[in-house]
């Protein structure tokens, strides 16, 4: 397979419009007092004065962590943006922000998004910066960055980690999340050995990176770099390719050219970028958490952005890319056969081409005349994975009044259009304590509800939307079932899971009303989630419903429930929304 070109410099950058004096400055460029405390302390850790001459400060915002394996090699990814500041004529200095990694992080890093953001975006402000440099890997931990520096209003770049090398298990590839969910239900199936189990633990994750699926980690990461937010071809390369390295430096160089400039994130993400967007994630089959995440984010900037709009620009353009859950291969392939600037070069046609990125070019600027490398991997136009109409759907009901969400390429597709009794749970552990049973009524028919798993009932919506089947299912050969929850699921889980819905039963969403028993219809080509159930007994249950208790109250939690929207609407924190400010903070002394 003939790879390509080194994707970090596929075109040269365009000189941002500086105007303003440099934020730094007012700390710096003080000569009494004020500028003086500034400037000892950094002498005091080896750095003279010529750094505080008045080049640009870049900070690197850096979420490694030992507790979040995806992210544990960014250190050597911040050396290298430090080198590239340097090389340009810039100040960098390095923080830790906090990161979120799925593996170890309960109940879930979904709570801990939108703290990690504020964190952000708090760190920025108050601290001499001129533009910086967002190291992420982890999935929550991109949106977070992202959405910090979008309220934070100051010039910044997004070098995500890459995707860990291919999993290898008996002579074939396996790919994190994606074949441990079907090997953990072949393991309860009695399919496979507990010892075959344990081989392919040990022969999944084989380097640093994130997941090498087209889970949220890989999505998000591309989704920032058809935001604009990232260099061209930064969501692809593997976390180990040395090419990453080469694009640290460059990221560390244009923020010293950005530095100081008009190009913020509120410029870069438009409307326009999260229609490139949307139209980009459904062609490479992307996560359902881009939807919260990208919700999210535009509310953060004032961008009028509806859950529909998925539904609507999504369904324009067909499945392209061939990757796992929805198709045959890993992010290695992507890469090597293009990655996002090939699909976006065979997708200008129905791109916007005003927007601007990092780069001070437009996106299909910056990919003009990528060529793809295998077509197995990027399909044409003319020979997709999935035609169109197959990506994210957004489904609405007595149900959902508010929307749900669905990925049909992950999907059973006879299953898009099924009616059967509703099997009822008010938690995910009264579910789990009776999946095993082998006399739980459940056929192949029924509709699994799980509740109170959304932003508030969980709290923090986690990634239990792909509900394990009935171990009584699993033996009869039964794979897929329809479920519905107010969760989310992983991007890298597969299964006719509807998810997301809104209102949430901790609110008293309809989905707080239905019983076992009722008959639900979802009708994914008719956009429907209802139970149909008399609107009348429906009103009689809502008279009879209660709120349940908060989980507690005290901290980031009691915080997070009391302020949280809902999934609609992003999952951010009501006081957060449309807020950006680059100020520099009042001098206290």
């Amino acid at each position: 397979m003939a790879e390509p070109e080194t994707p970090s410099s596929p075109v040269p950058t365009v000189p941002a419009t500086t105007g303003e004096p440099l934020r730094s400055r007012s700390w710096f460029g003080d000569g009494g007092k004020n500028g003086f405390i500034a400037r000892h302390h950094l002498r005091a850790m080896g750095r003279g004065g010529h750094h505080f001459d008045g080049r640009p400060v870049i900070g690197i915002c850096n979420s490694y962590s030992e507790l979040t394996p995806c992210n544990g090699h960014l250190q050597i990814l911040a050396d290298a943006v430090k080198r590239g500041v340097l090389q340009a004529g810039g100040f960098p200095l390095e923080f830790p922000t906090m990161s979120l990694g799925e593996p170890f992080l309960r109940p879930t890093s979904m709570l801990y998004r939108n703290l990690a953001a504020m964190e952000i975006e708090e760190q920025i402000r108050a601290n001499p910066i001129d533009a910086v440099v967002l190291l992420t890997g982890c999935d929550k931990t991109t949106p977070a960055a992202l959405m910090g520096a979008a309220s934070a209003g100051v010039p910044a770049l997004v070098l995500t980690g890459g995707p860990m090398l291919n999993g290898r298990f008996r002579g074939r590839n396996v790919g994190s999340g994606t074949d441990i969910w079907r090997m953990t239900e072949e393991l309860r199936a009695g399919t496979i050995t507990q010892e075959e189990f344990t081989e392919f633990e040990s022969s999944l994750n084989r380097s640093a990176g994130h997941c090498m699926t087209m889970g949220t980690a890989s999505t998000m990461a591309c989704l920032t770099e058809a935001l604009g937010m990232m260099l061209p071809g930064g969501s692809g390369l593997p976390a180990v390719d040395a090419r990453r390295g080469t694009l640290a430096e460059e990221t560390g160089v244009r923020a010293v050219e950005i530095a100081g400039s008009d190009l913020t994130p509120g410029r870069i993400m438009t409307r326009h970028a999260f229609e490139n967007a949307i139209r980009v994630n459904a062609a490479i089959g992307g996560s359902t958490n881009a939807v919260v995440h990208l919700l999210a984010l535009a509310g953060r900037l004032g961008v009028p952005l509806e859950l529909d709009d998925f539904d609507r620009l999504g369904a324009q353009l067909p499945l392209l890319i061939d990757l796992m859950p929805s198709g045959r291969f890993l992010m290695e392939e992507f890469a090597y056969a293009g990655g996002l600037p090939a699909l976006v070069n065979d997708l200008r046609e129905s791109l916007h081409s005003d927007t601007v990125t990092v780069t001070g070019r437009s996106l299909t600027d910056n990919c003009a005349g990528a060529r793809v490398y295998d077509r197995e991997v990027i399909r044409p136009l003319d020979k997709p994975v999935r035609a169109a109409g197959h990506g994210t759907a957004v489904v609405r009901g007595n149900l959902a009044p508010d929307g749900a969400v669905i990925k049909q390429s992950a999907a059973a597709p006879h299953l898009l259009d099924h009616t059967g009794p509703a099997l009822v749970f008010d938690t995910l552990e009264d579910y789990l304590a009776v999946v095993e049973d082998p006399a739980l009524d459940v056929t192949e028919e029924t509709v699994l509800v799980v509740r109170n798993t959304g932003p508030r009932g969980y709290p923090g919506m986690p990634e239990v939307g792909n509900l394990p089947l009935p171990k009584k299912l699993l033996d009869a050969g039964v794979r897929d079932m329809v479920r519905v929850s107010d969760a989310r699921m992983s991007g890298t889980a597969f299964g006719t899971c509807v998810l997301h819905v809104a209102p949430e039963a901790a609110v008293g969403g309809p989905l707080a009303l239905v019983r076992t028993g009722d008959p639900v219809r979802l009708d994914v080509p008719g956009r429907r989630l209802d139970v149909l159930v008399e609107d009348a007994e429906l009103e009689r249950r809502r008279a009879r419903w209660q709120a349940p208790r908060p989980h507690t109250d005290r901290g980031w939690t009691r915080l997070y429930t009391e302020h949280v929207t809902q999934a609609d609407k992003g999952a951010d924190l009501d006081f957060l929304v449309g807020a950006t400010d680059s100020t520099p903070p009042r001098q206290a002394f």
